[in-house]
């Protein structure tokens, strides 16, 4: 009825009678000429209507087989920076550059956070985090062939172990690399539960070692394998690293920047850093308590 009209109103012969003489209108529309003329604008949009109906699935098809491409292509290529970064960091273990544990605290630190900064390149299709989370899950798959002895690479186990066991592979880095593929298929760039987790991982669990080692002479009453330096700065990275993501990521329109968000952020940086010096971390691995917390208090305060 809404063509019908819309047609009907927007032929010239129907114009000219509206200004001239409206009441006229019933009479006019009568004429052959005139209903000839609202016939074939009816026609026309009907066959409009028809093409349009032919070119809109394979239309439809095109976008989804340029958005299968473009994720695809930025899988490849996060999975190969990843990659890259570790053959960079086995190298600098194979030629000592760095003491071992400080080697796989820098391995630690980069891997995710670099991850992080590959997710704008992908689309907003349902498929895209998954597709996102092929280089972490390939590096899960690696974890598990060497760990179990199946693959021999003494240069990735020196970089990634602290004795320099295969076996240690099973745990801190396995869960490493399960805290990443799960944040990104779960959670994704849009939540800011996956920014919390990976950073509070990558950075603060990072840096907590790192600064712990060197100035943490200050030991904790309730653990003296935990000093107040390493937590103190594991709150702080973890909480810095988190701003800085939330601000890449509000950039491309993805996260809503907000000072309650801020806020939230530090009380995650904050209770994975009271967890991670608690003695059930070092019992089990914070590698898999430090995620687990930020998981659970950001499902709180987001």
């Amino acid at each position: 009825m809404t063509a019908l009209l819309f047609c009907c109103f927007s032929s010239a012969p129907v114009r000219g009678l509206l200004r001239r003489q409206p009441h006229r209108l019933g009479q006019l529309a009568s004429q052959p000429s005139v209903c000839f003329q609202l016939g074939r604008n009816i026609g026309n949009r009907s066959a409009i209507e028809r093409q349009f109906r032919l070119v809109a699935p394979k239309a439809a098809m095109s976008m989804g087989s340029g958005t299968l491409l473009q994720d695809t292509l930025a899988s490849a290529l996060a999975s190969g920076v990843a990659l890259a970064i570790l053959r960079f960091w086995e190298e600098m273990a194979k030629r000592g550059v760095f003491e071992q544990k400080m080697n796989r605290k820098l391995v630690h630190t980069s891997v995710g956070l670099v991850f992080i900064l590959f997710w704008p390149l992908f689309s907003s299709s349902n498929l895209a985090p998954f597709l996102a989370a092929l280089a972490p899950g390939v590096n899960i798959i690696r974890m598990l062939l060497l760990g179990l002895g199946i693959w021999k690479n003494e240069a990735i186990v020196k970089s990634m172990s602290r004795q320099g066991d295969y076996r240690e592979l099973l745990k801190g880095p396995l869960y490493y690399a399960c805290t990443i593929t799960l944040a990104t298929t779960i959670f994704w760039r849009t939540s800011p539960i996956a920014i919390s987790a990976i950073c509070n991982l990558c950075a603060g669990d990072g840096f907590a070692d790192i600064v712990g080692r060197r100035y943490g002479k200050q030991k904790l009453p309730y653990n003296p394998s935990k000093s107040y330096a390493g937590t103190i700065a594991m709150a702080a990275s973890g909480f810095l690293a988190s701003i800085l993501c939330m601000h890449f990521l509000a950039s491309f329109g993805y996260i809503v920047e907000s000072w309650s968000l801020v806020l939230a952020f530090f009380l995650v940086s904050v209770a994975s850093a009271i967890v991670e010096s608690l003695p059930i971390s070092s019992q089990l691995d914070d590698n898999l308590t430090v995620p687990l917390t930020s998981f659970v208090v950001g499902a709180i305060v987001f």
